[in-house]
């Protein structure tokens, strides 16, 4: 297309069509890297995005052909490579990127680092079935290294509460990703198996992108779980998702939901197991009564003739019917007493409870804080302000307001007897506003 006569109009629509042409005719396809931002996905299935970096930004559009062919769905944040050619959107004028192909920057990389270092930590039997713990059959007390504002630790309290709220969880807050993620949950695996606080450890964090979950596939992170004396679950990623802590580890879980579940008892299934020996309890109990309850058919079978004995044996009946109706009472009411105990301690140990005592003991230390700080810090501004005082009493600069001056000579050493001093020499006097500059010329 050749360009109209430079002195000629042109209108908007004709500048852009002029503007695109030349764009889409000098710049084949070309690859380009960036991070995605502002993508959007409206109705019709194309999408709209921005590619930026530190200095720059690019809008870009994918159209729904090329997005269904690409096994990659770009989101938000993403670093990628794509390819397109640049070009012209007339109707606003916009200058952007037809996208024809799109990846993940660097994950190619990742991979064949993840295979590399899974096969070298193979050979040296860190997968070996041999060398996994079995988690504890009663975990009263669980260790959870992860982030402490991410999902995973959200999943995992909340089936805990549903499934088991009396487990106790301690937290190891530590970086779940980028580089001082691996050093932080190295430290809190070694933390956990020195200070033996917990029956066994969760290690993980909420999905993402292979990127995001590549703390997990750190060496370091894979030696020092396999070292730990301590039982470990590996919950890293969703359920898809696999890392290098999943193979090392004594037992992975799917997801951080799924590794609480496997760690605690679920309650209902503790209540039911105590409702069937209630039940047992009450079956042989009653069998105990239909025996005594056949033995005194027996016996009135054979003493039918004598009526003292029978009457005897009558009585002897009678009482131990009485014996047995009251042990069997007894025995429900401490059974049901027994369990209405074990439904108060669960309720004692609920973190809820415990929340609350920490939040009132820290309001009443808040309390005596602000009561002892200024009693605290008296002493020492007294102390403080009587050493200034002391400073300003020897200090020379208030004998020279008081009229006097100090002498020095050429070579700043003060002059304290005459014989320091012979005619012709310099000598500076420091007064109280500033010092004066003399010649010997005599001395008396």
């Amino acid at each position: 297309m050749a360009l109209t006569d430079p002195d000629k109009p042109l209108t908007v629509s004709q500048l852009n069509h002029q503007v695109k042409f030349l764009l889409e005719t000098q710049y084949p396809a070309i690859p380009v890297l960036g991070e995605l931002s502002n993508v959007a996905r409206p109705a019709s299935g194309h999408m709209y995005f921005t590619l930026k970096d530190k200095g720059a930004q690019v809008r870009c559009a994918l159209f729904k052909s090329t997005l269904s062919r690409s096994r990659y769905k770009p989101k938000e944040g993403d670093q990628v490579l794509l390819r397109g050619r640049v070009s012209l959107y007339e109707g606003r004028g916009d200058y952007q990127i037809i996208v024809s192909s799109i990846q993940p920057q660097g994950e190619g990389a990742l991979q064949a680092a993840f295979f590399q270092l899974k096969e070298k930590l193979e050979r040296e039997g860190l997968f070996a079935p041999e060398h996994k713990q079995p988690l504890p059959s009663r975990i009263r007390r669980i260790g959870v290294i992860t982030s402490r504002t991410g999902a995973a630790l959200h999943d995992i309290l909340t089936v805990l509460e549903r499934r088991y709220p009396a487990m106790e969880v301690i937290l190891y807050p530590v970086a779940v990703q980028g580089n001082e993620a691996p050093p932080q949950i190295i430290a809190a695996i070694e933390t956990a198996n020195r200070l033996k606080q917990v029956d066994a450890l969760i290690v993980g964090r909420g999905g993402g992108s292979l990127e995001d979950l590549w703390s997990f596939n750190d060496e370091g992170v894979a030696r020092a779980i396999h070292a730990s004396d301590l039982p470990i679950v590996s919950a890293v990623g969703h359920e898809v998702d696999v890392s290098i802590s999943d193979f090392v580890a004594d037992v992975r879980a799917a997801t951080p939901s799924q590794a609480a579940e496997l760690v605690s008892p679920d309650q209902a299934d503790l209540y039911r197991a105590l409702q069937i020996r209630e039940e047992r309890l009450i079956r042989a109990w009653r069998a105990q009564y239909t025996h005594w309850q056949r033995t005194l058919d027996h016996a009135r079978q054979r003493l039918r003739d004598p009526g003292t004995l029978l009457r005897e044996w009558q009585q002897r009946l009678d009482e131990r019917q009485s014996r047995l109706h009251r042990a069997f009472t007894v025995g429900q009411q401490q059974r049901r007493e027994r369990f209405r105990n074990l439904q108060d301690r669960l309720k004692r140990v609920s973190p809820v409870n415990r929340l609350k005592a920490d939040r009132k003991q820290l309001d009443s230390l808040k309390v005596r804080l602000k009561r002892t700080g200024p009693q605290q810090t008296r002493p020492h501004r007294q102390r403080l302000q009587a050493l200034i005082g002391k400073l300003n009493a020897l200090s020379p600069l208030n004998t020279l307001e008081r009229g006097y001056s100090i002498t020095r000579d050429e070579h700043g050493n003060v002059i304290q007897r005459a014989d320091d001093l012979k005619p012709g020499d310099k000598i500076t006097s420091i007064l109280r506003d500033g010092q004066v500059i003399s010649q010997v010329e005599r001395i008396e």
